[in-house]
This record gives structure tokens, C-alpha cells and sequence, in this order.
């Protein structure tokens, strides 16, 4: 019996069509997403579901989806998808992240032109039957310099066109490799580098913890006078009142802001100011992408029903069921050590190695290295997940290396991750105990068993008297609490490291106190999704 897909939202004919040719049988009912009780007294009838942003994928619609197996969303926000319901029920989630990253960078550099010659207003005025040519003077985008805040896969077509446009091109991105910027022709610098010198500034970032406010009032000082702001990525990057104030004060001359910190966007200090540029959120909004993604989704809903390829899901590492039952304890593993490293790495990683010892190495290596990579970016792309991330590892110019052998030492088996940047090299080693809890037990060649915890902090320091005393009566004072805690030193009066088990994250003012004690060359805060 063929495996049945309900296509609930609008999607393209010719998406419809590539169900039918790859002997899917598939109901296209594009308006049916809007019709709560409908879509639950059908659900149970499907094994896939395609959808774009009008159907709502609830805990109840799971609760009666008895067969669904899959739910495809064309677009990259899955907002409307209840993705721990949808696990839990069994269901993969898929989604498209790539299908529209030329349509998005082609509407940030849309509105450069439109902010730099005001032209909204100049129509408006024009219609309304005024001829004031002398009001709107704008500037030339030859020669200027466009400051490209992320240049990863959106951030990186920006730049690239903002070089057609023979502009100097300068970017900020941690993750941004100096081979891959200088295949772009981009100029790396830090941030407040790239403020100081744009005349134009596009944010190409997701929004997490690190990058939420990167345009606060105190950097939108740094920038120079006269500088243009475009956002097209996420509401919440920039501090939209702030930015409304460096606009009436006259140090920032115009902005364009396709994204807002509360959508739909009804209201914004933004709205009203002179050369301000408002769109609603259309970046994705092109016939091609729109196209580009509806295609993508019913090949990969397609591929997942007929062949058990799993492409793009956010909620399933890339492995077969079988493996799955014995990966699973291994694959949290990977990724808790990459996202160790990656919490831990502020320069550009240029090689990564990852090292599969013993029972690990008999395992779906691709799966485990997928998941070291997914561990190493999260903590600047919230977004990725076990597929995106070698692509995305490979634009930023990241090379990685998987190296496997025999059974080495006194565990069964273990997983090494070694990174390199152009200063340095860590490594963090890790392995599954019987109980299936993954555990640290190297970092920087120092042995030790640590349990992983929601929130860690984490220390190194020389090995000498009372740096015990120390972590501990600095942060009782500061009212940080200590579950537990675990140390570890290479020899005595050597290099030491310790991690400590806390309530919630460290915040940056205990974090500084402890650094100005000067017994710890280096404090972090560390999060690990449990």
C-alpha cells in the first residue's frame, strides 16, 4: 500500500506532482491548515504531512496523527510544529533551510539601495503630487563599505553582491575562517572594528544568547556617523529604541528593517523616523523560494517514506532505527563535546578532528561526527542541527577529519574531538558509562570523570592551595550555588581544571570576580541541553 501525504498548506503544483510521480498518494488541500477540527478528524489517516506556516502542528493534532511519520515544513521556521510532541509521538521533522538564503540576501540588498537613496519616501512624495528633489539626496553605494555581521550562507551571498556593487566589503563572524574570507574577498575584522569603519552595516546572524542586542545603544555608539543599518535576519539583534535615538540625534543617517522584536510589527519606535525603511517580514517572499522550498519538502517527505532517508530533520540524527536504540547515549555524547569546544572557542576554528576509539568507532561515524559538528555551532546558529551542520561547516570553511581505531585504553570505547584555530588546540575526550550517562574524562590531556550538567562552570588554573576555598567563598558571596563539583590536574603544582555543577548560569559579574582574583588563567559558563 502506498504511503499517503496531506498537503494542507499552499504549496506549488508541481511540489503536488513529485508526490504523484514517486507513487506517493497525496490529498493537496491548501486551505485546509486554517480549519482546526477538520485537520484533526483527518489526521490519522496520513503517514506525511507538508505544510508551510498556516497549519498548526499541536500536541492535540499529534495526539490523533496515529499513523503520521513524518511532518515536512517548506521554509526553515518551525514555529507551528510542536517538535517535542512530534518526537515523542515518533514523527521526524523535517524542514528547508537552505531554499531561501538568495531571495533573503537579495532583499537586504535591496533595501541598501532603498535607504540609500530614500526612496519610499521620495515616491510617497512624488504621488502625493510634491516634487522635492532637493530633499532627497542620497549617497552612492560605490566604494562605500558594507559591514557584513555573520557570513554564513546568507551573510556570505550579501557580501558577494556587495562586492558586484564595488563595494569594499569587511565582516565580522567568529566562525568565519580566513581561507573562506579571503575565497569571498571579504576583509575579516573584529566588531568593533567593522562598526567603526561601515558606512553600511547587514545583520546575517541568528538570534541567541550571544548575538541577542549586538547593536545595543553602547555599539551603536562605536559606529561611525552617518552609517545605514539593514536587518533582514531576526527581530531582536539590533535595540530598536536605541537605534531610534541615534536616528533623531543624527549619528546614524537611515535604516531598513525587514524584521522586528515583536511581529507582526504594529508598532516600533522605528515607525514615523525620516529615511526609515519598513518591510513585513519578506525575505523569503519570492515566486523561486517559495517554489525552491516547496520542492525540496516533497523530495525529502518523498525520500523518507519510499527509501528511510532522512535529510534536514531537526528532531533525528541521521541513522537507521536499528542504530538509533545503540547510537543514541554516543550521539548526546558528540554533541555535548562539541558543544563544550564550541562554547569555549571565540576565534575562527580552522580543523577539527574527531577521534572514534574502540565500540565507537564500530558505530555510524558519520552520524557521530555530524553530531560533534551540530554540538560545536549551536551555540551561535540555534537553528542547526545534525544534516545543516557539515554544510554549514563547510562554508565557514571549517575541515574536519575523522580518525577511528581499536580499543586504546581502559573504556570500551571513546570519542576525542581535537580542534584547531590559528592560535591554538584544544581537545575534550568523553565516553558512555554502562548506566548510559555520557561523561567527560579528558580535557586538555587532563584525566577526569565529570558527569554533564544543564549548567557547568568551568576553570583552569595552576595546582596550588586554596583555589578550592577560593571558587567556593566567591560565589557563596555572590549567591551562586555549587551541586558538586569535580577537579582534575595533571601533576602536582601543574595545569588543573575544575567543573562545577550550579543551579543556573553563571552570570558575567561572578564570572569577572573569580578572573580577578588572578588564580584562574581562564572561567567559563557552560550550557549543555540535557
Amino acid at each position: 500500500m502506498a504511503p499517503k501525504v496531506l498537503v494542507s498548506d499552499k504549496l506549488s503544483e508541481t511540489a503536488v506532482q513529485i508526490f504523484r510521480d514517486r507513487g506517493i498518494d497525496v490529498d493537496f488541500e491548501p486551505t485546509l491548515g486554517k480549519d482546526k477540527e477538520k485537520l484533526l478528524s483527518v489526521i490519522d489517516q496520513y503517514d506525511g504531512l507538508a505544510i508551510r506556516s498556516a497549519t498548526k502542528v499541536t500536541a492535540e493534532v499529534l495526539e490523533k496523527a496515529t499513523n503520521l511519520k513524518v511532518i515536512g515544513r517548506a521554509g526553515i521556521g518551525v514555529d507551528n510544529v510542536d517538535i517535542p510532541a512530534a518526537s515523542a509521538k515518533g514523527a521526524i521533522v523535517m524542514n528547508t533551510p537552505f531554499g531561501n538564503s538568495i531571495t533573503t540576501a537579495e532583499h537586504a540588498i535591496a533595501m541598501m539601495f532603498a535607504v540609500a537613496r530614500q526612496i519610499p519616501e521620495a515616491d510617497a512624495s512624488t504621488q502625493a503630487g510634491k516634487w522635492e528633489k532637493s530633499k532627497f539626496m542620497g549617497v552612492e553605494l560605490t566604494a562605500k563599505t558594507l559591514g557584513v555581521i555573520g557570513c554564513g550562507n546568507i551573510g556570505s551571498i550579501a557580501a558577494e553582491r556587495g562586492r558586484g556593487l564595488k563595494m569594499k566589503v569587511i565582516a565580522f563572524d567568529p566562525f568565519l575562517s580566513q581561507e573562506r574570507a579571503d575565497k569571498l574577498g571579504v576583509e575579516k575584522v573584529e566588531l568593533d572594528e567593522l562598526l567603526s569603519r561601515s558606512d553600511f552595516i547587514t545583520l546575517h546572524v541568528p538570534l541567541t544568547d550571544k548575538t541577542r542586542g549586538i547593536l545595543n545603544a553602547e555599539n551603536i555608539a562605536k559606529t561611525k556617523k552617518g552609517v545605514r543599518i539593514i536587518n533582514c535576519a531576526r527581530g531582536g539583534l539590533v535595540d530598536e529604541a536605541a537605534l531610534a535615538e541615534a536616528i533623531k540625534s543624527g549619528h546614524v543617517a537611515g535604516a531598513a528593517f525587514d524584521v522586528f522584536e515583536v511581529e507582526p510589527a504594529t508598532d516600533s519606535p522605528l515607525f514615523g523616523l525620516p529615511n526609515v525603511v519598513c518591510t513585513p517580514h519578506l525575505g523569503a517572499s519570492t515566486t523561486e523560494a517559495q517554489e525552491n522550498v516547496a520542492l525540496q519538502v516533497a523530495e525529502q517527505i518523498s525520500d523518507y517514506l519510499l527509501t528511510g532517508a532522512v535529510t534536514n530533520a531537526l528532531n533525528m540524527p541521521s541513522v537507521t532505527a536499528e542504530e538509533a536504540k545503540v547510537m543514541g547515549p554516543w550521539i548526546k555524547l558528540a554533541e555535548h563535546l562539541g558543544a563544550f569546544i564550541g562554547q569555549m572557542t571565540e576565534e575562527p576554528i580552522e580543523e577539527i578532528n574527531v577521534i572514534l576509539d574502540g565500540v565507537a568507532s564500530t558505530m555510524n561515524t558519520k552520524a557521530l561526527d555530524c553530531a560533534v559538528l551540530a554540538g560545536l555551532l549551536k551555540p551561535t546558529n540555534a537553528d542547526i542541527n545534525m544534516v545543516s551542520a557539515p554544510v554549514i561547516a563547510k562554508d565557514r570553511g571549517i575541515q574536519s577529519a575523522i580518525t577511528t581505531q581499536d580499543k586504546s585504553g581502559v573504556f570500551d570505547g571513546y570519542i576525542k574531538i581535537v580542534v584547531k584555530t590559528a592560535s591554538r588546540e584544544r581537545s575534550i575526550a568523553g565516553t558512555v558509562f554502562s548506566d548510559g550517562k555520557p561523561r567527560f574524562i579528558q580535557i586538555k590531556g587532563i584525566n577526569i570523570d565529570a558527569e554533564i550538567g544543564e549548567h557547568m562552570l568551568y576553570t583552569t588554573n595552576r595546582d596550588e592551595p586554596g583555589i578550592i576555598g577560593t571558587l567556593g567563598r566567591t560565589l557563596g558571596e555572590m549567591g551562586v550555588n555549587i551541586a558538586n563539583f569535580t577537579l582534575g590536574r595533571k601533576e602536582a603544582g601543574g595545569d588543573a581544571i575544575a567543573l562545577l555543577y550550579v543551579d543556573a548560569e553563571v552570570p558575567a559579574d561572578v564570572r569577572k570576580a573569580l578572573k580577578d582574583t588572578g588564580m584562574f588563567q581562564n572561567v567559563s559558563a557552560l550550557h549543555f541541553a540535557i
